[in-house]
């Protein structure tokens, strides 16, 4: 993957990761949870043919070192609002990944300004979204069970001191496992809504989701087709989503350019 720039941008106490990728309308690429850029796969260079991505790395994750500030969504969004203005862009679209989806949603809460259009894969807009055993399972999640996995090797090899590893498991278990219920209907930007058939979202919130911001029509009959869109994918589960990247850049780029 040629990456046309990679820095550091000094926001709100942090020095964030960012990487820019390609040419055209720029392209907000958020990762989820003990995530680096370049474990986002595929994704970013087939977006990256058609847009000008720009991908960052969260607080405490990957090449941007922690602080001691605990972590939240909403923190996320406004360190990522400052950093487009660090590198002079005043609105994006944005695609968000897991955690990177509710900064996503975040995003367009609380800087509608900035954005022009969301997709949000494989997130939710409250803690009830999720099934019930993703809670369960992550108040069970220790350092040592992302052993010789992609996401410690990622964190081993980018990190500025790799020996904090088990702080980041701790700060996102906390972040996980607090409750939330994002106003989406405040939201005045489109959504496309990904998630995969057997995510960790539940099906029925996705399609909750939807309604709320204006689908669920007969479109035939209807004046228009809802602004924002839902896309289920088959046999696909929340991991599985980073293996789709053809089938979510052909959907994104799609409805980003409608």
């Amino acid at each position: 993957m040629v990456t046309n720039h990679a820095g550091f941008a000094p926001v709100n106490g942090l020095d964030m990761y960012f990487e820019i990728h390609g040419a055209g309308e720029p392209l907000v690429v958020l990762p989820g949870a003990y995530m680096t850029v370049e474990l986002m796969g595929d994704l970013v260079p087939v977006l990256a043919k058609s847009h000008r991505v720009i991908a960052v790395e969260f607080q405490g994750h990957g090449h941007t070192a922690d602080i001691d500030r605990p972590f939240s969504y909403e923190q996320f969004a406004d360190d990522t609002a400052a950093l487009l203005a660090q590198v002079g862009i005043a609105r994006a679209d944005v695609y968000g990944y897991s955690l990177g989806g509710g900064v996503a949603l975040q995003l367009g809460l609380r800087h509608p300004g900035h954005v022009r259009k969301l997709a949000i894969a494989s997130a939710s807009y409250s803690s009830d979204g999720l099934y019930p055993e993703v809670i369960s399972g992550i108040e069970n999640v220790i350092p040592e069970l992302f052993d010789r996995t992609p996401w410690r090797e990622a964190y081993d090899r980018t990190a500025p001191d790799p020996s904090r590893f088990p702080t980041l498991v701790e700060k996102l278990k906390q972040l996980d496992i607090t409750p939330f219920d994002w106003p989406i209907d405040e939201l005045t930007a489109p959504v496309l809504i990904l998630v995969g058939d057997s995510d960790g979202t539940q099906l029925e919130h996705a399609v909750d989701m939807f309604r709320r911001l204006g689908g669920g029509v007969f479109g035939d009959l209807a004046p228009e087709l809802p602004v924002s869109q839902l896309a289920i994918l088959p046999g696909t589960t929340h991991v599985g989503m980073l293996e789709r990247a053809g089938w979510i850049a052909s959907m994104v780029t799609t409805f980003l350019a409608t």
